[in-house]
C-alpha cells in the first residue's frame, strides 16, 4: 500500500516538477541578445548583454539592469496580430 502511494506521489507531484524544473533550465539556456523577457517579477525588457550567470536587461529606454539568469521566467514570443491595428468590426466602428 506504501509503495502504491509513494508510486502516486512521483507520477502526480515529483515527475511534473521535475520536468517543469528541467524546461526552465532549457528555456534560460536559450537565451539570446535582443529577446524580450519577463523576470519572476514580473519586470519586461530586453537581453542586451550574456554572461554565465548574469544578463543586463534593458527594462525602459537606457535603464539596464544585472538579473541573475534564474530570474527569467520567459521569454516574450512574438504575436503575429497587432493588437493597435484592429479591424472596424472588432473595435465596434461601423
Amino acid at each position: 500500500m506504501i509503495v502504491a502511494l509513494f508510486a502516486l506521489l512521483w507520477l502526480f507531484v515529483l515527475r511534473p516538477q521535475r520536468r517543469r524544473s528541467t524546461d526552465q533550465l532549457e528555456m534560460q539556456d536559450t537565451l539570446r541578445v535582443g529577446d524580450e523577457v519577463i523576470t519572476a517579477g514580473g519586470i519586461r525588457g530586453y537581453v542586451r548583454q550574456l554572461d554565465e550567470e548574469v544578463l543586463k536587461v534593458e527594462i525602459a529606454p537606457e535603464v539596464v539592469v544585472r538579473l541573475d539568469r534564474r530570474a527569467v521566467a520567459a521569454i516574450v514570443q512574438e504575436e503575429d496580430d497587432d493588437p493597435d491595428e484592429l479591424t472596424q468590426t472588432e473595435s465596434g466602428e461601423s
